[in-house]
């Protein structure tokens, strides 16, 4: 642990009290949160999902997006004054922010009583314990070469869908990442653990199981391939859909490619992150593949799996991209049609190799008329594909309720496209064949058959 506050090292004050945990980010946030959820209440805490019952406020971030940062640090400003009105009040941060920028938040918000982060979540009850014991601000920032988490059963959040992490770390890279600065290299679980992890998931009711890893293609484990495990995840009992993200473009393996074909329940969906349509300033980023190679990836993925849904990940306004570098990556996204995108401006991110060797240099208002034209063209592309789906018949999962509706279900496919539709028979988690008759770019609407 490093100690910023210089005192001798005193046991930590053994103490409960309620924790409310706000999570940003990505799904290997969400899992993460569960861990910690579960760690704390073996230490005696009780979760709560009102700030304003917690004696303990945690927000376990992400470190990708300008967008997250500034979210995190609005509600640390925030909190200065409620801190100072509630003298029991503990605020901590987790995650890959609190590994990537470390001593500064301590230093820029007096709010923050202590950062943890992603490798060091075990050492959360002693954190909060010197922090109200002690009245000691501190920090557990350690990477570690060997953390899994393989022996936490993580605290569920309800639902049909549940995380698992298969990996931590990533050794990929990438000249815009914080990743592997923040969870720190590549090891692979235990398939067994996971498998059997997947087991008490289909006993606790889940249909449907995401695998995440930083890089799921290069899962490896005692000889046991990412293909390998997810065959074994899918013949689990009780568990109908088996989904997995995010993979790498540079090492997809064709085993994996002929396990979704072959099997009805690994879905028929693909996160393929494109990132950039021209070779040059995919080398710049890091890569490890070229536009044509991307091409051809995409090909075979749609010859091997007929009906696949493949989605992406764009930047726009990469260090040095150029108007027709730009236009480049528009051809790409024609070329493959992508169910969907998300589409970014680039954000500088304190630590990567891009921060440190490049200037920021293609203008704000230039990143905003890109995003903003690639997600024309996608709406176009989404519509499009939606729309030759007006009056067949497609298999839904109910997830939960229309958002905008809470008389309608909201479902989703197995390509992962949703649905919403009206049957009062209904029930989240059930299986149930709908008919298409509406499209937009984004939904699909339909009746039950």
């Amino acid at each position: 642990m490093t100690d910023l506050i210089s005192s001798p090292r005193q046991p930590a004050t053994v103490s409960t009290g309620r924790v409310n945990i706000q999570t940003f980010g990505c799904q290997m946030n969400e899992y993460d949160s569960e861990l910690v959820g579960s760690i704390l209440g073996q230490n005696g805490y009780s979760l709560t999902p009102e700030e304003t019952d917690a004696d303990v406020i945690l927000f376990n971030t992400c470190a990708i997006r300008e967008t997250a940062h500034l979210r995190i640090y609005s509600r640390l400003g925030a909190l200065v004054a409620e801190k100072q009105s509630r003298d029991d009040l503990i605020v901590g941060v987790l995650g890959c922010m609190a590994q990537n920028l470390k001593e500064d938040l301590l230093l820029k918000f007096p709010s923050v009583d202590f950062i943890c982060g992603p490798d060091a979540y075990r050492q959360l009850p002693e954190l909060i314990g010197r922090a109200r014991g002690m009245r000691q601000r501190g920090a557990a920032v350690e990477l570690s070469e060997y953390e899994t988490y393989e022996d936490i059963a993580p605290t569920r959040v309800d639902g049909v869908n549940a995380w698992i992490a298969v990996m931590r770390g990533c050794d990929n890279f990438c000249t815009f990442c914080v990743v592997p600065y923040t969870r720190g290299r590549e090891r692979s679980r235990d398939p067994k653990g996971i498998v059997e992890e997947t087991r008490r998931l289909a006993a606790q009711g889940y249909r449907q199981v995401t695998l995440l890893g930083q890089n799921v293609n290069s899962y490896q484990y005692d000889g046991t391939s990412f293909a390998d495990l997810m065959l074994a995840v899918a013949e689990v009992d009780g568990i109908e859909r088996v989904r997995f993200t995010s993979p790498h473009p540079k090492d997809f393996p064709r085993p994996l490619l002929e396990a979704i074909a072959g099997s009805e329940r690994l879905c028929s969906h693909i996160h393929l992150p494109l990132q950039a349509g021209a070779t040059r300033v995919l080398k710049k980023m890091n890569r490890d593949y070229t536009r044509d190679e991307f091409l051809r990836l995409a090909e075979l993925i749609r010859e091997t799996i007929p009906g696949v849904s493949l989605t992406s990940d764009i930047i726009c306004g990469f260090p040095t991209e150029t108007d027709a570098e730009f236009t480049e990556t528009e051809d790409v996204m024609r070329a493959v049609e992508f169910d969907s995108a998300f589409i970014f401006k680039y954000s500088e991110r304190q630590g990567t190799i891009a921060e440190k060797l490049w200037e920021d240099d293609v203008p704000d208002a230039v990143k905003s008329e890109r995003v903003t034209h690639l997600v024309a063209v996608q709406k176009d592309i989404s519509l499009k594909h939606h729309q030759a789906t007006v009056g067949k018949t497609v298999r839904v999962l109910i997830e939960g309720e229309s958002r905008k509706n809470s008389a309608e279900w909201r479902a989703r496919t197995y390509g992962n496209a949703i649905v919403v539709f009206a049957d009062p028979s209904r029930r989240v988690g059930d299986f149930c064949d709908v008919q298409i008759k509406e499209a937009t770019p984004h939904t699909l609407r339909g009746i039950p058959c």
